[in-house]
């Protein structure tokens, strides 16, 4: 009985592995290979997300936005300072804790 159980615990793991390394080795056969061998629409798709990156790197922010955008941003950003109050809302918070300090009791 526990042989049984262990030999099909044993059938269930080794076919979880094999599924997790053919999809490994799927994804870096993609990731492993050169830009001159990938297919065309792959090509493609690299290419426009390195212009997208330069574009973005010059203008600061988001590519081609325009004022609408900028409309849009601003009212949300208005909504929440007033939902959460004041601070610079397009930063992450910085956290700052303390030390607790314990006080030793005699025994």
């Amino acid at each position: 009985m526990i042989l049984r159980q262990i030999l099909r615990l044993s059938s269930l793991f080794g076919s979880a592995v094999s599924v997790h390394v053919r999809r490994n080795i799927g994804l870096s056969a993609i990731v492993f290979n050169k830009t001159k061998e990938l297919d065309p629409v792959q090509k493609l798709f690299l290419d426009k997300i390195r212009e997208y990156n330069t574009k973005s790197k010059q203008a600061g922010g988001p590519v081609d936005a325009g004022p609408e955008f900028q409309k849009d941003m601003n009212e949300s950003l208005a909504r929440l300072q007033r939902a959460y109050g004041e601070g610079d809302l397009t930063k992450f918070p910085e956290f700052k804790f303390e030390e607790p300090k314990f006080e030793e009791t005699p025994k």
